[in-house]
């Protein structure tokens, strides 16, 4: 068991553990979250021996084999597979002692090097890690490669491959999806289920969560909170405890002000002082409940398109790819009309990012034909946010850049308010792009996209750097968006949220994939027990797996009357938007209006005549704000209910 007892510690003047408690049992799967900067990774370093407490006892029992992803993966010239191998040490010692033993001889040593051998089943050991490595997503040819002729990426796999395959009886997992695509995330799944020891695991991904744990723990102001059940149950049930304890202090802050108002009318008066002592000592004897405080997560919608055209692109023969003569993928015909919404499924490698490039317009098409609709305005997430954004800029000098060439080119203040609502505020707006996290340059990358007010979305793993809340709040955005879309993730729950249909990309080439992301994990499950009975047998084709084909067209057929459903709540939501927006400037007119009037009637300069037509002036404004709000607030209603309709007609 690991047991946590009052433990503090301290990162600068950061408390990033006060006083936490915690038990862990034996073979638990848990899922750790909290907010970016919580000290999710603080705590794993300290289970892991790098850090120490400041106060309180850590509990962990000494025989446990722990195993975790290495950060750095060291340029070596050795295979991956060998690689792989060497992340179980009672099989290195074994080799090592059986070389030994040959070289010199010696045949008791030997004997006993052969059994040591047969104890950490060396004789499977290649195997084994070949098909870690498969599974993970490599190719049959890059299993011999050496580990320097990998990229970053593909390295992290290769480290997380090593903490898979060393024999362990509790597993530290750090935001182990990073860098894996939706096949391999699918594999990882069904390996962590299988995996007999105690499971810790930092994700973002709430499909993997629920997937694979069975235990939430929260991190927040330095306490943990432990709940049973994956992420959408802990989501449950914090929202159940939140207002239990939102409606608990309400109570008590009702009973003070009344003990309060008792004292205060009659401490005074012989009659009534021993009862108003008594409750005066009430009060001091309190507990007082400390009142609900939430974080504040990040909330934007998209701009509605100024244009929106039927036919947004088309291509023909299309040949996608880096070199002349090497296309990635061939003979590309697609079709993206207006109010598409369409996820990219594939392999990494297959292609995906590229055809998402070429479509930007930030890869030139190979041959063939690409051509944009009249009137088309292309927002691009990149995956990698610096090949679009400059590090030596700040996100308001990205932001004026943007505006100035746009039609929308705006005050310095507008400029500083639309950061701000991405939470880019004070110093952050001023920061180098160079000297940010992750998740705040991938916030960036979505508050220049907003801007540009675009008809068509290509994101390219837009949920890498984002935390759960900020995913939710791009999800909502998503689905209220009233564009096209082509959208490469990882992330499921947003895949399922926001697509209606799916490409795959494979085989050198983009299809539609007939079914759901429930078709393509069996079929990308069934492919990795072929390919690990068949080591380079052929992989079956995307829709061919067992169960796939005769539920796929009526889930085609639904997701397409999903879709008419969605144009025809947009169609009707669009002139409601407009009335909304409409009324929404001539109240911040009127607003402003009743401003400077207010201000003028401070003023004592005025004549009685003057201020007797202000104050006219402003009983007529009050009444016409209210009335502006009111219909401000009929419109939205109205939106509303066409939601909560087409919501229903989903369900």
């Amino acid at each position: 068991m690991i047991r946590l007892q009052g433990l503090s510690l301290r990162r600068g003047a950061k408390a990033v553990l006060d006083g936490a408690d915690l038990s862990v049992q034996a073979g638990e799967k848990l899922g750790l979250v909290g907010a970016n900067g919580a000290g999710k990774s603080s705590l794993f370093g300290l289970l892991l021996g790098q850090l120490i407490e400041d106060g309180g006892t850590l509990e962990f029992p000494a025989h446990w084999r722990v195993a975790s992803v290495a950060q750095q993966v060291p340029d070596e010239d050795c295979e991956a597979a060998e690689f792989v191998c060497r992340g179980d040490i009672a099989l290195q010692e074994a080799l090592c002692a059986s070389r030994e033993a040959e070289r010199e001889g010696d045949a008791q040593r030997i004997a006993a090097a052969a059994e040591a051998l047969e104890l950490a089943q060396a004789y499977s050991a290649r195997a084994r890690a070949e098909a870690l490595l498969l599974g993970l997503g490599f190719a049959q040819a890059a299993l011999q490669q050496p580990v320097r002729s990998f990229s970053g990426g593909w390295r992290m796999r290769l480290a997380l491959a090593q903490a898979l395959f060393q024999p362990s009886d509790c597993m530290l997992l750090d935001e182990p999806t990073n860098h894996l695509d939706l096949d391999a995330l699918v594999w990882l799944e069904s390996w962590l289920g299988r995996y007999p020891g105690t499971l810790l695991v930092i994700s973002h991904d709430r499909e993997f969560l629920d997937a694979v744990t069975r235990v939430t723990v929260h991190l927040e102001q330095g306490r943990l909170s432990r709940y049973a059940g994956g992420y959408t149950a802990f989501e449950q049930r914090r929202a159940q405890a939140l207002t239990q304890q939102a409606q608990a202090y309400a109570r008590q802050q009702s009973d003070i002000a009344r003990l309060n108002s008792f004292v205060e009318r009659f401490r005074a008066k012989a009659t009534k002082a021993r009862q108003a002592q008594s409750r005066l000592k009430a009060l001091e004897r309190m507990q007082l409940l400390a009142p609900v405080v939430l974080s504040h997560p990040l909330q934007f919608e998209f701009l509605q398109p100024q244009r929106q055209p039927q036919q947004l692109l088309r291509a023909r023969g299309l040949e996608c790819g880096f070199a002349p003569g090497a296309p990635v993928l061939r003979q590309v015909e697609l079709d993206v009309l207006a109010g598409a919404r369409i996820g990219v499924l594939g392999a990494n490698g297959q292609g995906k990012s590229t055809l998402v490039k070429t479509l930007a317009g930030v890869l030139e098409p190979l041959a063939g034909s690409l051509h944009p609709g009249e009137g088309v305005v292309l927002g691009y997430f990149a995956q990698q946010e610096m090949d679009v954004l400059r590090p030596d800029e700040t996100p308001m000098q990205h932001l004026q850049r943007l505006a100035q060439a746009s039609e929308r080119p705006g005050t310095t203040q507008d400029w500083r308010d639309w950061l701000g609502r991405f939470q880019f505020s004070g110093e952050l707006a001023a920061q180098p792009v160079g000297t940010m996290s992750g998740g705040e340059r991938a916030r960036l990358l979505l508050a220049l996209l907003v801007w540009q007010r675009p008809n068509v979305l290509l994101l390219d793993e837009p949920t890498n750097h984002l935390d759960l809340p900020t995913r939710e709040a791009l999800s909502l955005a998503l689905q209220e968006f009233g564009g096209a879309m082509l959208l490469v993730s990882h992330d499921r729950a947003l895949l399922r949220a926001v697509c209606d249909e799916y490409w795959l990309v494979a085989d050198g080439g983009v299809r539609p994939f007939d079914g759901d992301l429930d078709d393509y994990q069996r079929w990308v499950l069934e492919r990795a027990r072929q390919a690990a009975r068949e080591p380079g047998g052929p992989a079956p084709a995307a829709g061919e797996g067992e169960g796939v084909q005769p539920a796929a067209e009526n889930r085609r057929e639904q997701r397409r009357a999903s879709a008419r459903q969605r144009a025809e709540r947009d169609r009707l939501l669009a002139p409601l938007r407009q009335a909304q927006a409409a009324a929404q400037r001539r109240l911040e007119t009127l607003e402003a209006r009743r401003a400077r009037l207010e201000q003028a009637l401070a003023d004592p300069s005025p004549s009685p005549a003057e201020r007797a037509e202000a104050g006219r002036e402003l009983k007529q404004l009050a009444q016409d704000i209210e009335a502006c709000e009111q219909e401000w607030l009929d419109l939205e209603q109205q939106m509303e209910g066409l939601r909560a309709a087409d919501q229903a007609a989903a369900s």
